[in-house]
């Protein structure tokens, strides 16, 4: 046994050396893509695990959900791509000049309703505390 390693690339045609590299290009991006997928599901079980505790959790939710939904043929409209663009400089200039109070830190009859109390619904208020 020798322990010269031999290129068999070099010792194929050019048709040859073409296919295999397609075939491993291939391999790698299928590999790569159920990497991907198995992430997205674990992205996807955190979000599910419990109700969003706050606006901006809510708002990361609906970024991934958006983002996902940009990916889609649907989505390539130039009017669409421009909504998807707005609503996302709308969450961050939103989410900069609201305060973050997460629902647990409101009072009873602020809530989310988890606690058997229906929710109000959007605030009018700046956010202050009275």
């Amino acid at each position: 046994m020798t322990d010269q390693i031999t290129d068999l690339d070099g010792r194929r045609g050019m048709a040859a050396q073409k296919a295999t590299e397609l075939r491993r290009l291939r391999i790698e991006v299928e590999t790569d893509q159920t990497a991907l997928r198995a992430r997205r599901d674990e992205l996807e079980k955190f979000l599910l695990a419990a109700p969003s505790a706050s606006w901006s959790e809510a708002v990361e939710k609906a970024r991934y959900l958006v983002g996902l939904f940009a990916g889609t043929l649907e989505a390539q409209d130039p009017r669409r791509l421009h909504l998807i663009q707005t609503l996302f400089e709308d969450f961050d200039r939103l989410l900069a000049q609201t305060p973050h109070v997460a629902d647990h830190d409101l009072p009873a009859d602020q809530g989310n309703g988890r606690d058997g109390t229906p929710s109000p619904g959007p605030r009018s208020d700046t956010g202050a505390k009275e």
